[in-house]
């Protein structure tokens, strides 16, 4: 306990916050990247302790959000073949796809499993040796090493019921794409997320820095770390700096997880890839590599067309470009909501909707 009383200190917190008043003296837009600091920032009512001039804007960081409605199509379409049984997280069951969601499809019969890890659906294909187990691989630079390590070890041990749907997305190319197009031109700095930087290092945003000229402060999710992170990024922008500067040490380090990455690039190739929001942005995905092929389920995908159609008013995409805040959309707590929501950010333990729609009722 006294480690994590260490990081919510009710005093050293507001000794920042009055730091970061200090510093800004004008208007200020950061993007928290990671949807895991947009709910840590309601939750814990940081939002109280910043100055008027700060705005803090949610990003392209809640990997389920950025999921599109056509990967979801395909997964539905994959949980109707028969003997077969989808194993995903949590977070994915509700999100709505252009034809249902997930949720759905189990209510009509399809097998729906809810797992913690990507070895949890191994264990199902070991324990249903007659049904063919897909895994929904989704996230970003944290979440691919362990997807990439259960491959290496569904083939060594000969489990051939087991595959994975590959939806994975990679941070940086989806980052650039903002910067260079609607969004991005109105940040000042950029709050970075931890877990993907405890595997990328600190390095990984130095094309942020030097093109854009835009800070970059990596961040750990309590409400102390997250106001230091702040506190760095205001004295980067007062003394009109931008640099890339790490305020989760004990997480972070400039080198990152090497072996994580080697497993990564071992099972993994880049391909282009589809983003709620964004688009097609190339080479922002991870496809399995052709010598991994039985263990992909893009091949035992029925035929079909999976087209991205967004719900008619969903303003999903604008909200994780930093364009739209949830207030903004007409669905936003009427036609969309928790208990039946039109777009993946109100689905989303990471999603704005969510947050805003959990903790900022009283700002909107």
């Amino acid at each position: 306990m006294k480690y994590v009383d260490e990081f919510r200190d009710p005093e050293a917190i507001k000794a920042m916050s009055a730091k970061l008043a200090s510093l800004i003296d004008r208007p200020t837009r950061v993007m928290e990247v990671c949807g895991t600091h947009t709910m840590s920032i309601f939750r814990n009512g940081l939002r109280s302790l910043f100055p008027p001039e700060l705005t803090m804007v949610s990003g392209p960081g809640c990997p389920v959000c950025v999921t599109s409605s056509g990967e979801i199509d395909r997964l539905i379409a994959i949980s109707t073949l028969p003997d077969t049984r989808i194993a995903i997280f949590g977070d994915l069951f509700r999100v709505p796809g252009s034809k249902g969601s997930l949720a759905l499809a189990a209510s009509r019969g399809a097998k729906v499993d809810i797992v913690y890890s990507p070895a949890d659906a191994l264990d199902i294909a070991l324990k249903h040796p007659d049904k063919h187990i897909v895994f929904a691989g989704i996230g970003f630079e944290t979440t691919t090493p362990s997807v990439a390590a259960t491959i290496l070890a569904a083939r060594a041990r000969e489990i051939k019921n087991f595959r994975v749907l590959s939806l994975h997305k990679t941070m940086m190319p989806a980052l650039l794409a903002l910067f260079q197009g609607d969004g991005g031109e109105n940040m000042d700095a950029l709050l970075c997320p931890g877990h993907v930087s405890a595997i990328t290092g600190t390095d990984f945003y130095r094309p942020i820095t030097e093109i854009f000229n835009i800070p970059c402060v990596i961040g750990g999710f309590e409400p102390a770390d997250i106001m230091a992170a702040l506190v760095m990024t205001a004295k980067q922008l007062k003394e009109k700096r931008a640099d890339v500067e790490n305020a989760y040490p004990r997480a972070v380090t400039t080198s990152g997880n090497p072996r994580a990455r080697l497993v990564t690039e071992q099972v993994f190739r880049t391909t282009d890839a589809e983003w709620r929001g964004l688009g097609k942005i190339r080479n922002s995905g991870l496809a399995i590599r052709e010598e991994f092929r039985d263990f992909d389920a893009l091949f035992i995908t029925p035929p079909g067309k999976y087209e991205n159609l967004d719900p008619p008013g969903c303003r999903c995409g604008e909200i994780l470009r930093g364009v739209a805040t949830p207030d903004e959309c007409p669905l936003f707590g009427k036609a969309c909501a928790p208990e039946k929501p039109a777009g993946p950010c109100m689905v989303s333990g990471e999603g704005t909707c969510a947050a805003y729609y959990r903790y900022g009722m009283e700002k909107l």
